[in-house]
């Protein structure tokens, strides 16, 4: 068991805690980041980046995180790779306890742990996943330019991505286990009277189907949940837009979240209801999800602990 101090301490490891780091290390404030379960964050899923700033060519989604953790380690970002397990926020300094054992001691905290997508929990699904399977219709639509995709889910979501994908692709399905959508009234309409969308009701994937040579998605097995008759979709893509969980459950004890899990933050800031406690990227904003939001929120997060700092001192 190790004990490692700072002024600040980073709480995952993706676009925003990164970047919260870059900025805090380049204000001299040491920072501590703890990468988290997964290194990078979400966007290690993703294959060609064609949409965060300064990528003239397309950029994978790992290298772009690993080009993210080096330049935060090349100006003095200390990254331990470990997960936070247990936080205490009702002193100062913070305590953190981590999956390996060690503690962390911080005048600030930073949680940067994003957000997870939900899949359908297939085996096929996940080795599919950034390679004709994605989660986010905005960061990987474009790739399906006159292609046939689908999407899996039944609210708003659902309903916004399948609508967002007839801006690429000749043909969107949209997959829903029941026989009415949970999408409101003027998204349902605009649902329907696209050309490009088919809805396919009381269905369910059974699975994904694809080639190793390269790795791609082909299609689907799709099983009506009324008559168990099965039928295969010939297509490129697949959509899961079943939702998002904000990976905040260790914080829920201290920091105030909104029904769905996301921490509330000031309304143009990065701050929680504990002082000296900020959050930035996917685990507040459930509307963007963008690597770049995500990125810049990050910073801000960075420039209010250190403002917060100066104001202790």
């Amino acid at each position: 068991m190790a004990e490692y101090k700072s002024k600040v301490l980073i709480i995952g490891s993706g676009p925003a805690g990164y970047t919260a780091g870059i900025y805090a290390a380049r204000a001299g404030l040491n920072p501590v980041l703890v990468s988290g379960p997964q290194v990078g964050g979400q966007l290690t899923m993703t294959t060609d980046i064609e949409n965060f700033p300064g990528f003239p060519e397309p950029v994978s989604g790992p290298q772009l995180m690993e080009n993210m953790r080096l330049q935060a380690q090349n100006v003095g970002v200390r990254i331990i790779d470990d997960k936070i397990t247990e936080v205490d926020f009702k002193n100062r300094p913070f305590v953190c306890s981590s999956e390996n054992g060690n503690e962390f001691r911080a005048e600030t905290v930073i949680i940067s742990t994003g957000s997870s997508a939900r899949w359908l929990g297939l085996e096929s699904e996940k080795k599919y996943i950034g390679f004709g399977v994605s989660a986010c219709a905005t960061c990987d639509g474009f790739f399906y330019r006159g292609k046939t995709v689908a999407v899996v889910g039944g609210g708003n979501t659902a309903a916004e991505e399948a609508i967002y994908l007839t801006n690429f692709a000749a043909k969107v399905y949209l997959i829903h286990r029941r026989d009415s959508l949970r999408a409101d009234a003027v998204m349902q309409k605009r649902l329907k009277e696209n050309p490009k969308i088919e809805i396919i009701w009381d269905s369910v994937i059974d699975e994904v189907l694809g080639i190793e040579q390269p790795l791609g998605v082909t299609g689907l097995k799709v099983r009506n949940v009324k008559t168990d008759a099965v039928s295969e979709l010939v297509l490129d893509g697949l959509f899961i837009a079943i939702g998002h969980h904000p990976n905040t459950d260790v914080f829920k004890d201290y920091i105030k979240l909104d029904s769905n899990g996301y921490i509330i933050t000031a309304p143009d800031g990065t701050a929680t209801n504990v002082e000296g406690v900020f959050a930035a990227g996917d685990v507040q904003d459930a509307k963007f999800r963008q690597a770049i939001t995500s990125a810049g929120s990050g910073a801000m997060a960075a420039m209010e602990a250190e403002k917060y700092l100066v104001s202790q001192s």
